[in-house]
């Protein structure tokens, strides 16, 4: 069967990655801290999805220009070097996208092509890269959002499977250092652990993190949604629209 996708899921894909870039920067400033100096950093290469990002958010809000502009910088990375993960898992994002459009059209078959070539690359790039949290941290942010509109329900039972290990995954790697991550970063992370489990129905799980995010975040909006879980177990219904970076980020 072909998964269903709902006519906001190019906007909801740019959320998504932009979250999930906001994740990485922050993650990603907290491990050179702790585990580099200043003068190596100095020396290392921009990181990929600086390059890309930008222009794939022009993308999905409509530009096929710029959108078209960051897959050929991803395919030209991957023909030099095929085993780029970021490069990949951010391809792989974008045939995602392609692949809502597809369905959008009712082009179900080239949708379909689409949507599993966009999984496998995501899939092949944490393959590549385990342990890589600028890889894990944008599958992970894509996958969450998509099980929430795709069908069947055993797809998007998997998608949401996969989205949470991946966040599981990123915070066990982040754990030595978790607490010196900005409030942001940890609270995204622990927002998408909260809920995810909640949706895969361990609401002992999901308790645990909602808790963590009253005591870790008091005062966010983080907080505030984990409060009211705690006092309802409920999900609020507007989520997708909640999950966007854009009230405290610009591109």
């Amino acid at each position: 069967m072909e998964p269903h996708v709902s006519r906001h899921f190019r906007r909801i894909v740019a959320l998504a990655l932009f979250a999930a870039t906001v994740l990485t920067a922050q993650f990603a400033t907290s491990t050179q801290a702790v585990e580099q100096d200043a003068a190596k950093t100095a020396q290392e290469p921009q990181r990929f999805d600086h390059l890309v990002r930008a222009d794939f958010f022009a993308g999905f809000d409509g530009n096929q220009e710029r959108f078209a502009k960051a897959m050929k910088l991803c395919e030209e990375t991957l023909a030099k070097t095929p085993k780029h993960a970021e490069a990949l898992v951010w391809h792989g994002a974008g045939l995602l996208t392609q692949g809502g459009q597809a369905f959008q059209k009712n082009d179900f078959p080239n949708g379909m092509g689409l949507w599993q070539r966009g999984l496998k690359e995501m899939s092949d790039a944490v393959a590549l890269a385990p342990e890589n949290v600028a890889v894990l941290i944008p599958r992970g942010a894509v996958l969450l959002e998509a099980s929430k509109h795709a069908q069947p329900e055993a797809h998007a039972k998997s998608l949401l499977e996969t989205a949470v290990n991946d966040y599981e995954k990123v915070l066990k790697i982040q754990q030595p250092y978790f607490d010196k991550i900005g409030t942001h970063a940890r609270g995204e992370l622990l927002i998408g652990l909260a809920e995810g489990w909640h949706r895969r129905g361990d609401l002992i799980k999901a308790k645990g993190y909602f808790e963590r995010l009253v005591k870790e975040a008091p005062g966010t909006d983080y907080a505030v949604r984990a409060q009211a879980w705690l006092e309802k177990k409920t999900l609020p219904q507007n989520h997708s629209g909640q999950r966007s970076c854009t009230s405290c980020h610009t591109l």
